[in-house]
């Protein structure tokens, strides 16, 4: 599909689905580096940056957050990749890339993502940015899939509340109503398919149901440089956020 095509849809929709924009060799490289960087780093992170369903189970990894920061090789996927040229056809300016995080939902326990708009946490006037979701294995209706609310981004801010949620604190109480059911879009995808979102489309994913299956996913989030961010807001909020994820 041309990237016309791409920004059409996504003006229209507010997010868009590209099946197959990785192969599985860099798939592969991705989660190999993944997994060495789980077992050599994650003991040396600061508690900001990594979270677990359970705490005294290392087992049950949930996210880790700001990989770029400590390795070069997300470092590189964030800043000069073909997600960072996607990122800027998709706004239309030049990007900043914010982060690269790591997303688990651990089998029987993945607990469900809340409605959400990201716009919502990020702070930003104008709201010029996305959010890309690369799945790392197949995800369905089992173990966690992603839904968006078609044409949500045109709607404005939803009313956000506490939802007791770990990693994701905030979420659209009133969700659900006919409006948001009527025009839900759920993806079943596999290994290198990706999702991209605009900040304020609606969006959530289910629990993970299985029994055994992960469900692993890289995510990238991309500023437009005519955004401007409220940074003292922006670090209350994380400071609240992470006292309550503790």
């Amino acid at each position: 599909m041309d990237i016309q095509t791409l920004k059409l849809n996504f003006e229209r929709d507010g997010f868009i689905y590209l099946p197959g924009f990785l192969d599985q060799q860099e798939i592969g490289e991705i989660r190999e580096k993944l997994d060495r960087f789980i077992i050599e780093k994650s003991d040396q992170l600061p508690s900001s940056h990594i979270k677990y369903e359970s705490k005294e189970d290392p087992t049950t990894l949930k996210m880790i957050q700001d990989m770029h920061l400590y390795e070069s090789f997300f470092a590189d996927i964030l800043f000069n990749s073909t997600f960072t040229k996607l990122a800027e056809d998709l706004l239309e300016e030049e990007v900043i890339g914010k982060t690269v995080e790591y997303f688990n939902k651990p089998p029987k326990i993945g607990k469900a993502t809340p409605p959400h708009q990201d716009g919502y946490y990020f702070m930003l006037k104008p709201i010029s940015a996305v959010t890309m979701w690369m799945a790392l294995e197949e995800v369905d209706a089992e173990n966690g899939w992603v839904s968006y609310v078609r044409g949500s981004h045109k709607l404005g801010m939803r009313h956000h509340a506490y939802t007791n949620t770990l990693g994701f604190s905030q979420g659209i109480p009133d969700f659900g109503i006919v409006a948001d059911l009527e025009k839900e879009v759920f993806f079943k995808v596999k290994p290198g398919d990706l999702l991209v979102h605009h900040a304020l489309t609606i969006h959530r994913a289910n629990p993970n149901t299985s029994e055994s299956r992960t469900r692993k996913a890289l995510g990238l989030i991309y500023f437009g440089t005519s955004a401007e961010e409220d940074v003292a807001a922006k670090a209350a909020y994380v400071k609240a956020l992470n006292q309550t994820d503790s």
